[in-house]
């Protein structure tokens, strides 16, 4: 059983920066598939970013060139830094980890609407940006 804990959220205005960090124990992390999602209640989950055990990375089209995902497999702690942060970017941030590679790509965390809750999931930091 892995356990993921994130921490880094706040309240921020428009044009900030923060920097999520999601812990993790249990497992170590080096081969799974690793991702931030966020989500406004009663919306539909959103991929943010991804990234598989050979540092391929994918980001959702609204946060491409502002947020970069990261990996510190010495610490075991996944981060996604968060650049000129925008009111839309407001929610709650949650990490997850998959064994499947696959996943960092496929229709599990990506298609839209997903639902799918397979792997292990953090409980959420949130991220607030004010204008």
């Amino acid at each position: 059983q892995m356990q993921l804990e994130e921490s880094g959220g706040g309240s921020v205005q428009a044009g900030g920066s923060l920097t999520l960090a999601c812990k993790t124990s249990g497992y170590h992390f080096t081969d799974y598939c690793m991702g931030w999602f966020r989500q406004i209640p009663g919306k539909e989950r959103e991929a943010v970013a991804t990234v598989d055990r050979g540092q391929n990375r994918r980001y959702a089209g609204s946060v491409q060139g502002r947020f970069t995902i990261s990996k510190d497999n010495a610490k075991d702690t996944l981060y996604l830094q968060m650049k000129n942060l925008t009111v839309d970017d407001t929610a709650i941030y949650t990490c997850a980890a998959h064994s499947s590679t696959k996943t960092c790509t496929g229709p599990q965390w990506w298609a839209p609407g997903s639902t799918d809750r397979s792997g292990y999931w953090g409980q959420g930091t949130q991220v607030t940006v004010s204008s």
